[in-house]
């Protein structure tokens, strides 16, 4: 197996560094002032573009680009929690176009009634994107948590079709400072949905 490389892919919302060895992925990092970088292991080299095909940053290329849906390549995150890990093979199994609350993905990974602690698994996650804790909502529908911002997060679950989510929170108590996606931005969803109805 190839030593451990890294390369930096542009994207719509961002430069992403991503650090991996043969198909494993161990970080993808956004390259932003502000926001907490994973790093690089000693001894990692550099590779530039044009990527092979089928490597983990052609792959991160073709997302952006709308080619590609899911990844095909193996995520080794620097951690030892059997939770963590859990979680995210639960996570990896929601497909491009979907998404899950915390709840529901406790439920999956085998820790029902530890929707909290699913949060904090989504924090720690290294690899986001390629595991997709964007996928991940509040209960009836809210988006929340998001370490690389909100607004990117929303960004990428419309460029996976899954905006804008209908909202069942819009009808019954949530969690006191929550926005539904539907009441965040009324008017393109009114939008989305009048261009729908003409087509």
């Amino acid at each position: 197996m190839s030593g451990v490389g890294y390369a930096d892919v542009s994207s719509p919302i961002g430069t992403f560094r991503i650090v991996y060895q043969g198909p494993n992925v161990r970080a993808v990092d956004l390259l932003e002032n502000g926001i907490a970088q994973t790093g690089l292991p000693p001894g990692a080299v550099r590779r530039r573009p044009p990527f092979p095909a089928g490597s983990p940053p052609r792959q991160l290329q073709e997302y952006f680009r709308g080619r590609r849906s899911e990844f095909e390549v193996e995520p080794d995150p620097d951690s030892d929690s059997m939770f963590d890990r859990a979680v995210w093979k639960a996570l990896r199994a929601v497909p491009a176009g979907r998404t899950v609350t915390y709840g529901e993905l406790a439920r999956k990974a085998g820790y029902p009634g530890a929707a909290r602690a699913v949060g904090g698994a989504m924090h720690r996650n290294p690899i986001p994107i390629v595991v997709p804790c964007h996928r991940v909502i509040g209960a009836g529908g809210s988006i929340t948590g998001f370490g690389l911002g909100l607004w990117r997060k929303r960004w990428l679950l419309d460029h996976e079709g899954a905006w804008p989510i209908r909202s069942r929170s819009a009808e019954g108590p949530r969690p006191r400072g929550q926005r539904t996606l539907d009441q965040t931005f009324p008017l393109e969803v009114e939008l989305r949905r009048g261009a729908k109805s003409t087509t």
